[in-house]
């Protein structure tokens, strides 16, 4: 299985990270024509050709894929011949290149026997024909949307969901690049999920029904393989830290987090040296572990005995978690691997990914507080990522450093992946705004979350799709996208309207 993890992590670099070498997803292209026009319009069959090349460099220039190019089928025979070098090329997504109109013979096999998501793309040269001087040549020249009726019929003739598609020109059109690059994150989504290797420790909260997962029902839905760890395996880590190691730790993490002095939580104090220490401490026995176990992310919850080195390890992963995080690899408290999913797909489309649930509403200035204990993406905060020691961990065991920051302000997207009665994954996906102003000192994260019309007339739609209390919180709106990625894996979706 292939794996991106802290085996291929670049330098540490200024913000404290040891970020992740990016996966490229690969992806292949193959454009459709119609062989009966190449003797009749002579060089057409070159113009069709310089067209698909124009349509690759686009995928070029992102530098986030791999291309793998099956050049043009104009015809059922060479469709035939497609089929297996598709199968084996292990693609993560295809896109049909509508060069000009093709019968549907040179998509019918292959809409058939391609499980692979694929994207018919029809980007026409010309943004106008210039009519008084308009041919049959330049008609065809211009055609690529002509098929697309005809491909989506055949696909559904065959079985299958009529493929998304990007129209458009060819050049200058900002909307129809935005699309392909869209198409690109959500391969590498498809390809990360497919690949990854996410650790688990412990179980759930014992109390938290909706948080348990069948970890062989998540290898049928996503691909990931469920890496069932032990704790031991991070505390033996945590033991055998050199003193060097914790230092170089404790720099980075006060280069990067600010310790400002306590506020109005009387649980809160300003960051211990002796809780600072402790988080150093597991964090490189954090890195190592992950590193060890080529882990892409973790979910976890463990207790261990009262004053053990495991309750110690276990209750003071948070700082670790959130600089990992941060770097790529989403690591998830509660044991919750469905989130910890919800998390990776945010974190692949480059949109952060935090641990969140809801917090208090503000009935004044309707929004609800969205955020968590525990480790979030400081990738996404809102200025610098704050540091308080806290006395107790609420609901959990322990005590040390808890990590506090809002998240940026501006769109803000939400995933909730559930298990239903049946069995099955659904998706529930929302997008609001995360307003500024003050949040609750609390030693967590906490963003403003306005939601349309309003936040009472929301939170009811929300809680109407059984959603879990987790959920997976990004920037920017993007639940179109993440709805894609369902529908490729053939999960249920829905996104509050």
């Amino acid at each position: 299985m292939e794996n991106e993890s802290l085996n291929h992590a670049t330098a540490v670099d200024q913000t404290g990270f040891i970020k992740r070498k990016k996966t490229r997803a690969r992806i292949g292209v193959f454009g459709v024509g119609y062989f009966k026009y190449w003797s009749q319009f002579d060089g057409l069959l070159e113009d069709m050709l310089k067209k698909q090349a124009v349509f690759i460099e686009k995928i070029e220039v992102l530098n986030s894929v791999e291309i793998i190019d099956f050049g043009l089928v104009d015809d059922v025979n060479k469709a035939y011949e497609l089929v297996p070098k598709l199968q084996a090329a292990n693609l993560d997504l295809i896109f049909c290149d509508m060069l000009t109109y093709a019968t549907s013979s040179t998509f019918g096999i292959v809409i058939k026997s391609i499980d692979t998501p694929i994207v018919l793309v029809a980007l026409q040269p010309d943004k106008a024909m210039d009519y008084s001087r308009a041919s049959t040549y330049l008609q065809l020249y211009n055609d690529d949307i002509c098929s697309l009726p005809e491909f989506a019929g055949v696909a559904v003739r065959m079985g299958k969901k009529v493929p998304q598609t990007i129209i458009g020109t060819l050049y200058d059109d900002p909307a129809a690049d935005a699309e392909i690059e869209e198409y690109c994150r959500i391969a590498t989504v498809l390809h990360d999920l497919k690949t990854s290797k996410i650790g688990h420790i412990g179980h759930p909260i014992e109390a938290m029904l909706d948080m348990h997962s069948d970890s062989t029902m998540l290898t049928a839905h996503f691909g990931a393989h469920i890496v069932q760890c032990e704790a031991h395996e991070i505390v033996s880590q945590y033991q055998q830290a050199t003193e060097e190691e914790i230092q170089l730790v404790q720099e980075r993490i006060l280069a990067f987090f600010d310790t400002p002095d306590p506020v109005s939580d009387p649980i809160s104090e300003k960051l211990r040296d002796s809780d600072l220490r402790i988080a150093a401490q597991v964090t490189v026995a954090l890195e190592k572990f992950v590193k060890a176990k080529k882990l892409d992310g973790l979910a976890y919850y463990y207790d261990g005995p009262d004053g053990s080195d495991t309750r110690v390890v276990m209750s003071n992963l948070i700082v670790g978690n959130s600089l990992l995080q941060g770097a790529g690899f989403p690591m998830c408290g509660e044991s919750d691997l469905k989130t910890c999913i919800a998390m990776l797909i945010m974190e692949r489309l480059g949109i952060g990914g935090s641990f969140a649930e809801f917090h208090p509403v503000d009935f004044k200035e309707d929004f609800v507080l969205v955020g968590h204990d525990g480790p979030h993406n400081i990738a996404i905060a809102d200025g610098q990522p704050v540091l308080r020691s806290l006395k107790k961990y609420h609901g959990k065991p322990g005590f040390g450093a808890g990590v506090e920051f809002k998240i940026k302000q501006g769109p803000i997207t939400m995933l909730s992946i559930s298990s239903t009665y049946e069995g099955k994954m659904k998706f529930i996906i929302a997008e609001g705004e995360s307003l500024a102003g003050p949040i609750p000192p609390t030693g967590n994260t906490n963003t403003r979350g306005f939601f349309k019309p309003d936040v009472r007339t929301f939170l009811k739609r929300w809680i109407k799709e059984g959603p879990t209390h987790h959920f997976a919180l990004g920037v920017g709106h993007h639940a179109e996208t993440i709805q894609k990625i369902a529908d490729y894996l053939k999960i249920e979706s829905v996104i509050i309207q």
